[in-house]
């Protein structure tokens, strides 16, 4: 890691604020998700390798220090990016991945929560990463083939064993959580929650009530809310904002433990993306937009 990345002077993502998982690793709260470093259906490298290094060096100077990914994401893609734009890693950076979910295709998933193969794709991300420990390692989706405690239970072995730190859940209910919480503490949760699509919001509330770190996929809808002619173009232009900007900060306001993951792999739109911590909504616009959505 070069000197001049980690002393940038001008750190927006920072602005966001700061969560504790697990109430000890604290995280920016505006993060970046690595989903879109791959190929058309999340299959294969991306156009562009030496970009997607790019968008991760600079996220970096700008103050991101949480990261989103995945063993699926290519599959094998995003991680081997990361280790190779960043390691060795700065002190706080906290690289968040996920297993459970296998690829036959491009835009093909299916759930595989066997403890074997949960362990299996725990040691890989190490390899691929680089790690020692992986701060934060997430469920993929539960299959609901095999037991959640012997999902879950594997997970938490790994992590008595000191090669994760933390457990989250991806695309759970309030009651999945509540079960999984009792066979190991769950630091985190991340579901499909964005300013047009609110389906989560009882998760929401709990992991808020609870103090469970709330990563929300998909936080601009695919785009939807990042069109200059769409619902928030208005708004945004009172704000001297874009449409995406004023979305993550809705985002940021609507929750403490919110920790929203904005994927790109184009360092201009990573920019963008990063100033929206640096919007202040009063009360009376957030409600506006709340609405529109």
């Amino acid at each position: 890691m070069t000197t001049d990345r980690a002393t940038t002077l001008h750190r927006p993502a920072t602005a966001a604020g700061a969560f504790s998982l697990g109430n000890d690793l604290p995280v920016t709260r505006l993060g970046l998700g690595t989903m879109q470093m791959t190929g058309p259906g999340i299959w294969g490298d991306h156009r562009d390798p030496d970009e997607a290094v790019r968008v991760l060096r600079r996220a970096v100077d700008l103050g991101v220090n949480f990261l989103d990914t995945a063993d699926s994401y290519g599959p094998v893609v995003a991680e081997p990016l990361i280790k190779k734009a960043l390691h060795p890693y700065p002190d706080d950076l906290v690289i968040a991945t996920k297993a459970g979910l296998t690829r036959q295709g491009p835009g093909e998933w299916l759930a595989v929560g066997r403890p074997e193969y949960l362990r299996q794709q725990a040691e890989m991300s190490l390899r691929h990463l680089g790690l020692d420990r992986i701060d934060l390692f997430q469920l993929h989706r539960i299959d609901p083939k095999v037991p959640l405690e012997e999902q879950v239970g594997e997970l938490e072995l790994l992590r008595q064993e000191g090669k994760i730190r933390h457990i989250g859940l991806s695309e759970v209910s309030v009651a999945d959580v509540e079960a999984a919480s009792a066979i190991t503490p769950i630091a985190s949760v991340q579901n499909l929650f964005n300013l047009a699509d609110r389906k989560a919001e009882p998760l929401l509330e709990y992991a808020t009530d609870n103090g469970i770190g709330f990563i929300p996929w998909y936080p601009l809808a695919t785009g939807e809310l990042s069109k200059t002619d769409g619902p928030l173009a208005a708004q945004a232009r009172q704000f001297g904002a874009s449409p995406s900007q004023l979305a993550l900060a809705w985002l940021l306001k609507r929750s403490p433990v919110m920790l929203p993951i904005p994927g790109t792999s184009s360092v201009e739109h990573l920019e963008e993306n990063v100033r929206a911590a640096e919007i202040t909504l009063p009360d009376a616009a957030f409600d506006a937009l709340t609405n529109i959505g």
